[in-house]
């Protein structure tokens, strides 16, 4: 039995329940901080200035912070995306030249809900339902990349200029990825099953169309499906963020991966592609390593890498790419990754 069934059965009376939720929301979300102010400081009676308690501190502060953030996003963004079947997408990739399809597809990549798990499925969807390589690669690397749960989180952690530079870059990354690796001729290096795959290309039956109801049960049940998959990798980013922010002195990050190392960017996407916690879970941590005064392009260099060029996607990709694909894939990737980061400690200095 789905939340949605235990609303008031009017349309009125359901919307209002929703207001109401999400004046709940905004109001755990407003006392978030002064709550565990209370209970840390006045209720255990732990003193604010030790390292210990600003690691706890800052770890359920902000698991709370994440948690409610990823409710809130997940929920809009699966509402919204209810009116965009992945057979929709096909069909409006399905055609379209190299550049302009390049660009095309990137822009859905951003819209459409698919982490980098998921579109690996959409990836076999797409290139049999006749998309060209080139431009299913473009979605292939924005979707995760510049995902609706990484733009939320850095509007909200640092604004809008730094969230634009990451959505551009991106994009560029994956347009320009795209373009070049669809240029080499690398259907030949695709799996033979992937083009064998047959999948409808029509578009959802018109007699069953999604009502506001499914909408909001999707958006419920998808908070709830994400929240169950991710809160470890939630925790562990989460976690990670705490130590840096309590106990890592600022002179390691600033010695290696700081303003003044030559080696910054590639050090951080060395170390990001095996510390994959997804996007949400890696947030913490990116904030945490900017209040250590780490540039901004190395930090973008470091989340780009952790969504973009993880291990478990690499994983995923072996299934429908050969080890030639795969290896161009994530070189051209990387270059941009690494040309961005350096571009962007330049610009932002």
């Amino acid at each position: 039995m789905s939340l949605l069934e235990h609303m008031p059965v009017t349309r009125r009376g359901r919307g209002l329940t929703l207001v109401l939720a999400a004046g709940m929301w905004a109001g755990l979300y407003a006392l978030n901080e002064r709550l565990w102010d209370w209970i840390l400081y006045d209720g255990f009676g732990m003193d604010s200035a030790d390292r210990v308690t600003e690691t706890v501190h800052f770890f359920v502060y902000d698991t709370v912070k994440i948690a409610l953030l990823l409710v809130l996003i997940i929920f809009v963004v699966t509402y919204l995306r209810s009116y965009m079947s992945v057979e929709r997408t096909r069909a409006l990739l399905g055609g379209k030249r190299e550049g302009v399809g390049n660009v095309m597809a990137a822009g859905l990549g951003v819209v459409t809900p698919f982490c980098s798990c998921s579109a690996v499925p959409a990836f076999i969807g797409f290139v049999s339902a006749g998309v060209p390589i080139g431009v299913t690669l473009s979605f292939l690397i924005a979707s995760p990349m510049v995902n609706e749960i990484a733009i939320g989180m850095l509007l909200t952690l640092f604004g809008v200029k730094i969230t634009a530079i990451y959505v551009g870059a991106g994009l560029l990354i994956a347009i320009v990825a795209g373009w070049i690796l669809g240029r080499m001729g690398v259907q030949k290096w695709v799996e033979p099953f992937v083009f064998e795959t047959k999948l409808r290309g029509q578009p959802v039956d018109p007699s069953r169309a999604l009502n506001f109801d499914d909408r909001v049960t999707m958006g419920i049940e998808e908070v709830g499906s994400v929240l169950r998959k991710i809160w470890p990798y939630l925790l562990v980013g989460i976690g990670l963020g705490a130590l840096i922010h309590g106990w890592v002195p600022t002179e390691f990050f600033t010695t290696y991966a700081g303003p003044g190392s030559t080696f910054g960017v590639l050090i951080a996407i060395v170390i990001g592609i095996p510390l994959y916690s997804n996007a949400a879970g890696i947030m913490p941590m990116v904030q945490a390593l900017f209040e250590k005064g780490l540039p901004m392009g190395t930090l973008l260099a470091f989340m780009m890498a952790v969504v973009a060029l993880s291990l478990p996607e690499m994983i995923l990709l072996r299934r429908v790419l050969k080890p030639q694909l795969l290896a161009a894939y994530v070189g051209v990737v990387g270059i941009g990754i690494v040309m961005v980061g350096y571009l962007f400690n330049f610009l932002l200095t």
